[in-house]
C-alpha cells in the first residue's frame, strides 16, 4: 500500500468514526468546498457545495440516536499522483432493518483530488442494493 493509500484510507476511517460518533465538525473535515454528494435520500439530484453537505448530517445523527448502526465493513482504496477513488461496505440501520436483511450492506464510492498535499473528499455516492433482492 502506498503512502497516498494509507493517508486515503485514514481519512476514510476517521470520516466513518466521526459520522458514528455525530461528530459534524470530524464529519466536514477533509471535504472539499465543491463536493459533490448522491445519498440514499432526497435530493435525488444530489447535494452541491458543503453547505448543502453539512446540512444533510443532522436528520441521519437524529435517526441513527435511535440505535442505528454505522461500520465500516470494507474499504479499498486506488490513489494516483492527484486523483483517488475509494469503495467500501458498511452496516448500516437500526437494530431491526439489520435483523431482518443482515446482508444488507450501505455502499460508498468516494472521488478524492489532492490539493496542496491533502487530500479531499470531492464526490461521494452512498446507495443500498434493491432491498426486493438481499437475503
Amino acid at each position: 500500500m502506498t503512502g497516498d493509500e494509507e493517508q486515503i484510507r485514514a481519512l476514510i476511517e476517521q470520516w466513518a468514526s466521526a459520522v458514528h460518533n455525530g461528530d459534524l465538525t470530524r464529519v466536514l473535515s477533509g471535504h472539499a468546498d465543491d463536493i459533490v454528494m448522491f445519498d440514499v435520500p432526497p435530493p435525488y439530484d444530489g447535494v452541491h457545495g458543503i453547505d448543502a453537505y453539512r446540512e444533510t448530517w443532522p436528520p441521519f445523527f437524529e435517526w441513527q440516536a435511535q440505535g442505528a448502526s454505522f461500520e465500516l465493513v470494507s474499504l479499498d482504496v486506488v490513489a494516483g499522483v492527484d486523483v483517488a477513488y475509494a469503495y467500501a461496505l458498511l452496516d448500516c440501520g437500526t437494530p431491526r432493518e439489520r435483523a431482518e436483511r443482515p446482508a444488507n450492506r450501505l455502499r460508498l464510492t468516494l472521488g478524492l483530488r489532492k490539493e496542496q498535499g491533502q487530500w479531499l473528499v470531492a464526490h461521494e455516492h452512498h446507495s443500498f442494493p434493491d432491498s426486493s433482492n438481499v437475503d
